[in-house]
């Protein structure tokens, strides 16, 4: 029994998951077939708005002992102040969850269209690795003298060996195993940041002595952002920091397609606790309860999540119904050619027709 935590969340995230449930649940019935379990759960910005409260440490721990993966919409109202929900609710699973890995898959698909001009699905396809439980985003730092003329504000970058260690090794299996060319792109800023960085290059050249057949470069993320946009191409696997990784992510989702077809998993390797995974278009409460949403980023979040918890729990089942989800997906993107993927004419339920008709 698989069993899945469904936080639907704030603005378009509970539309966009019940399209993901809907074809949860025509994969679980089909082929080999499988069962599972949802729970729905009222974390959000209108629990927080009612309750002042995001989530106790109870109902960590039952997330982390009672499921399987968690399965998140999107959270984020402008009523809200910001970093409430982010830091109390996103960054406090992913730390107390160990989700110490971001995935997030770059690739074009057929019939999408991309800014970058003369590029097509074959030079757009490559995923990123981005730690997710270090660096800026530890909260490690503070103020002095603060709202006075002479405040000073401080924001440490925290990388430790064994945080950096096991992402490096979970990039580098994941190049050996599924990467086209088996060849890992480490990014950072070690010509400036000659602490933190240094660390992660001493990392990747000692780790990559136990990887003898992926090929390793190194980009400055500068660098790295420019040849996204001008030869994406020569990306296979990328790994990276937290704070580089949620930036140059996000620029990997602009030029395959727009936020709409942007899937992730944040992933607890080792299955101790429950991964999540989420579509990364945010709440956009400007068009919820209007059937605008693409729902197609939360149904690869729920392909990922098949795959991903399929092969911690060695699931074979789990794993074909993920492939069979994007391989769904990737052939109803053909006919949404010429649409913007972040606002398409058809429906949200429309579009989920048409991946349940391929499936």
């Amino acid at each position: 029994m698989l069993k899945i935590a469904v936080i639907g969340g704030d603005g378009i995230g509970p539309e966009v998951c019940a399209q993901g449930l809907r074809c949860l649940d025509a994969v679980s019935k089909g082929g080999d077939g499988f069962a599972y379990e949802v729970t729905r759960l009222p974390y959000g910005g209108g629990r927080y708005l009612e309750q002042g409260v995001v989530i106790t440490d109870q109902e960590l721990a039952q997330l982390k002992s009672n499921y399987d993966a968690i399965y998140l919409g999107a959270v984020g109202r402008p009523d809200v102040p910001p970093g409430v929900l982010e830091q109390g609710l996103l960054l406090k699973l992913r730390f107390e969850l160990d989700q110490y890995i971001n995935l997030r898959p770059v690739k074009l698909y057929e019939g999408v269209s991309t800014p970058l001009a003369g590029k097509g699905p074959g030079e757009i396809d490559f995923v990123v690795v981005r730690e997710n439980t270090e660096d800026l985003y530890c909260g490690v730092g503070g103020f002095l003298r603060k709202g006075t003329a002479h405040e000073v504000a401080t924001q440490e970058m925290i990388a430790t060996r064994m945080g950096v260690e096991r992402c490096l090794r979970y990039a580098f299996d994941l190049c050996r195993s599924q990467g086209r060319d088996k060849k890992l792109t480490l990014v950072g800023k070690t010509n400036v940041l000659t602490f933190a960085h240094d660390l992660w290059m001493r990392a990747f050249e000692q780790v990559g002595g136990d990887y003898p057949d992926v090929q390793r470069e190194y980009h400055h993320v500068d660098a790295c952002c420019m040849y996204m946009v001008t030869r994406p191409e020569i990306y296979d696997v990328i790994v990276t920091t937290n704070m580089f990784g949620d930036i140059i992510t996000d620029l990997g989702a602009a030029i395959a397609g727009g936020m709409g077809v942007a899937a992730s998993g944040n992933l607890n390797p080792s299955g101790d606790g429950p991964s999540m995974f989420e579509p990364v278009h945010g709440s956009a409460p400007d068009i919820a309860g209007q059937g605008k949403a693409n729902p197609i980023a939360a149904i690869l979040s729920v392909a990922m999540l098949l795959q991903q918890t399929g092969a911690v729990k060695n699931d074979p089942k789990l794993i074909s119904a993920g492939d069979r989800i994007e391989a769904a997906v990737t052939r109803v993107c053909p006919k949404l050619t010429g649409q913007s993927m972040d606002r398409l004419i058809m429906s949200t339920g429309q579009v989920t027709d048409q991946v349940l008709a391929e499936l």
